[in-house]
């Protein structure tokens, strides 16, 4: 796999957790059915969303698949108290990005809204000397897709718990062990119709999340709610994409800030032009 190839199906599975917080065009006809039929449920999970929003931050451990070749996992620190940002490291020979890294895992963060990976210096081109890759989300996502993420904290695990109050469908799974917490399982579906402005980011094939997941005709989300009300497991299954989120520890972790720009070699134009030949 070419190197930009690389870089941006990279950043496509590091849209690990996607929201569908704000799908708000939904009726409100359909969503007060969905609520009267289901208010246990939903009552459970609003208190699970309040307290993931309060706690800001975690550490995480995660696995991405595109259905394809061998998962990506990744581990580090997820924050959304003041926007949403990442920290993590991931494996670099699944992400199949060797020719940029020579060690066995890769830095990423995410902040403002775009991606940065933590490289080897290269000998020519854009990254020449540079110890970071920046790729914009609008690379991955198309302008409109981007900017519809960008106003909700999309990505986040409090924007994707928000998410389900949007569900046209969802159960109660009954209690599980997760690891080694006793948990209570829960699974939401959303359609394509409720995803409203989202569609950009998940629906639309042309754009390079929509051609390498197949787009999005609807969203899958499982949860596993402990209890104290946080989530211990998150699963969201997005056309062949497939995220795995487990959660260590909440709160206290460090902020996320972008390297500097001196130190960065910006590929954004590079990715669209090769999303644009998928």
């Amino acid at each position: 796999m070419k190197p930009k190839y690389a870089a941006a199906w990279t950043a496509v599975t590091a849209a690990a957790l996607i929201t569908t917080a704000g799908c708000g065009n939904q009726t409100a006809e359909g969503t007060a059915k969905a609520v009267d039929a289901t208010d246990a449920i939903m009552a459970a999970l609003g208190r699970a969303t309040d307290r993931t929003e309060q706690v800001g931050s975690a550490q995480v451990r995660m696995s991405t698949s595109m259905g394809a070749g061998a998962p990506v996992a990744m581990e580090g620190t997820y924050s959304w108290g003041e926007g949403f940002a990442f920290d993590v490291l991931m494996d670099t020979a699944a992400a199949q990005m060797q020719q940029l890294q020579d060690d066995p895992q890769m830095r990423m963060l995410f902040v403002d809204g775009a991606y940065y990976y933590d490289v080897d210096p290269q000998a020519a081109g854009p990254l020449e000397g540079k110890e970071w890759m920046k790729i914009d989300g609008s690379a991955v996502f198309g302008r409109q897709g981007a900017q519809a993420l960008s106003g909700s904290g999309g990505g986040s695990p409090s924007a994707s718990m928000k998410g389900l109050k949007y569900a046209d469908d969802v159960e109660d799974l009954g209690s599980e062990t997760v690891n080694g917490k006793t948990a209570t399982h829960y699974r939401a579906v959303v359609d394509q119709k409720s995803m409203g402005k989202y569609k950009e980011a998940y629906g639309n094939q042309d754009s390079l999340f929509g051609s390498l997941t197949g787009g999005a005709t609807s969203i899958t989300m499982d949860v596993w709610v402990g209890a104290k009300d946080l989530p211990v497991r998150m699963i969201q299954e997005i056309g062949t994409m497939k995220v795995t989120m487990d959660f260590e520890k909440f709160g206290e972790t460090a902020p996320v800030e972008a390297p500097p720009a001196a130190q960065t070699g910006d590929l954004t134009e590079a990715i669209k032009d090769a999303g644009a030949a998928l």
